[in-house]
């Protein structure tokens, strides 16, 4: 679904993203794991577009879409969900989850998985995306991203800050994602992450990333031996 060729990118004469190159398949999930400051959120943000890539390649199946902007990019497919989950405090739930519907036809309904999904969001439709507590806004997130209905989801962090019992559902929700999407095709997923347990539980690929580059990569069953709990806490 996804591939990354000789991503490199820059902030002034700072070279933060070496040459990245990987792929993310249609029903697995693909954990880029690394510690803070290693450029995991500046890769996700140029796979948006929202970072313009000053080097290298990235095609969604197939299509290049290395200088789409991100709007051309939901529209393609991708589906992203930012550090810090930025929802519209002042917005309802209801009317956060139709600004995921941003790219779709006037009128379109929201669709009614995303409340099998995430029922607590049914309850809440009328609430203020501020007023929820950290772990209904990052529900809250994901469902918008989810909503134009992508082939391609990427979250940054989804775990952070996020009560123990809604990372489990969350991870669930992943989980049947990568399985059968929203409408039963598998779709992929590229999680960014720095919670190793909520990462090996999930990971059908690793990255494990340092100063910019791809350090390791292996299966996610083979986390555990390949010794990356001990690479993330050096």
């Amino acid at each position: 679904m996804l591939s990354v060729e000789g991503l490199n990118q820059y902030y002034g004469g700072s070279h933060i993203l070496r040459n990245l190159a990987f792929e993310a398949r249609v029903g697995e999930i693909t954990v880029v794991l690394g510690r803070n400051g290693v450029g995991k959120t500046t890769l996700l943000k140029s796979l948006m577009g929202v970072v313009p890539v000053k080097a290298g390649q990235v095609r969604l199946a197939g299509a290049d879409i290395t200088r789409a902007t991100p709007y051309e990019r939901v529209r393609r497919g991708i589906g992203y969900v930012p550090q810090g989950r930025e929802i519209f405090g002042r917005l309802t739930v209801g009317e956060n989850l139709r600004m995921g519907l941003a790219t779709r036809p006037g009128g379109a309904a929201i669709p009614p998985v995303l409340f099998e999904l995430f029922p607590v969001l049914a309850q809440m439709l009328g609430r203020r995306g501020g007023d929820l507590s950290g772990g209904q806004q990052q529900q809250l997130a994901i469902a918008r991203a989810l909503a134009p209905g992508p082939r391609l989801l990427m979250l940054d962090e989804p775990t952070e800050g996020i009560q123990p019992s809604i990372i489990k559902d969350i991870g669930r929700v992943l989980r049947s994602l990568a399985g059968r999407g929203l409408d039963g095709r598998p779709m992929a997923i590229v999680l960014v992450e720095q919670y190793y347990d909520f990462a090996a539980e999930l990971a059908d690929q690793y990255l494990v990333m340092e100063r910019g580059e791809i350090v390791q990569r292996g299966r996610g069953p083979d986390m555990q031996a390949d010794g990356v709990r001990a690479r993330m806490s050096i």
